[in-house]
């Protein structure tokens, strides 16, 4: 699994003219699984995200986290994170998890930080989406299950 993260002021998801996701202060994380992701990759992955610390303290040192500053999360999927463009100018997306269980594992994602966060939003998975993020920073971080350290 893999996210990139940036740390908002706000963001938003608009589905056919419609606001279907909206935050305030916190991260907005783009999403995407991949084929052979299991719950452990998920987990950590969440735990990641939850976990980062990218929020100031008082003397402007990287120290809290989203949790600790009881800040918001926009979650939307994205398939295309696993994008191959090293052949030719199309991109491929074989290395990406199919539709189905991608969703069955972005719904699972989504509970599960619904129950550590205390605002967590979404866009539609499969959907057009037009994503607005006010970047604070800017601060983007990628978080990818397969590249763990060992450390």
């Amino acid at each position: 699994m893999r996210a990139v993260v940036q740390r908002a002021d706000s963001g938003s998801v608009v589905v056919d003219g419609a606001v279907v996701g909206q935050i305030g202060r916190g991260l907005v994380a783009f999403v995407g699984a991949e084929q052979g992701d299991e719950p452990a990759d998920l987990d950590y992955v969440l735990r990641k995200i939850v976990n980062l610390r990218v929020f100031e303290d008082a003397a402007g040192k990287l120290q809290h986290s989203v949790a600790d500053i009881d800040g918001e999360l926009l979650v939307v999927s994205q398939f295309t994170l696993f994008g191959d463009t090293s052949r030719g100018n199309r991109p491929s997306f074989s290395r990406a998890m199919a539709p189905e269980p991608a969703k069955a594992m972005l719904f699972d994602f989504v509970t599960r930080a619904r129950g550590v966060l205390k605002k967590v939003e979404t866009g539609v998975f499969g959907a057009h989406m037009i994503v607005t993020v006010v970047g604070n920073g800017p601060i983007t971080l990628q978080i990818d299950s397969r590249q763990k350290s060992s450390g």
